[in-house]
């Protein structure tokens, strides 16, 4: 499988368009977790927090890298799977996408501590799901997925901290 089958006959332009898509679409989540996060550093200091927690400047960096790669992922899933698409990545991406938006408005804006972490425990199935379904594609997408993953089920561990703890 691989990075073999390529869109060949997609012009330059409908690739940066693609491209941009998968930006735009990465962009709003990041945009909704944005909104959702203003007062997080507030929240987040006057939580009980275990001695592994990391500190609050950290997560803006690490989900401005991710969100690059997720964004990255997508599109070389779509540039790899030719003409016969990938349905079921995209609809697994599209769901990841919604879960990701979803968590900060649970975790920060209503503090719903258990609610977020069911989601965030979503996430993870559906980033994995889309690891899995992904590398049918494109190895590559797959790979830049792997530390989204990773990032997800760390969060999803402090989630559960916190919301034992709080």
């Amino acid at each position: 499988m691989g990075e073999t089958v390529e869109r060949r006959g997609a012009p330059l332009g409908r690739s940066v368009l693609a491209a941009a898509g998968f930006a735009a679409a990465v962009a709003a989540v990041a945009a909704v977790g944005g909104v959702a996060a203003s007062g997080s550093g507030a929240v987040y200091a006057g939580l009980e927090l275990p001695a592994w927690a990391p500190p609050a400047w950290l997560f803006g960096p690490v989900w401005t890298a991710l969100y690059v790669v997720i964004a990255l992922a997508g599109w070389l899933v779509w540039r790899a799977s030719g003409t016969a698409g990938a349905p079921a990545f995209f609809a697994v991406y599209a769901l990841q996408l919604v879960l990701n938006a979803a968590w900060t408005p649970l975790f920060f804006g209503a503090g719903l501590y258990a609610a977020a972490l069911a989601d965030i425990t979503a996430l993870a199935v559906a980033v994995a799901a889309a690891i899995a379904l992904g590398r049918r594609h494109s190895t590559a997408a797959a790979l830049l997925l792997v530390p989204y993953l990773l990032w997800v089920l760390f969060a999803a561990a402090l989630n559960l901290a916190i919301a034992v703890a709080n």
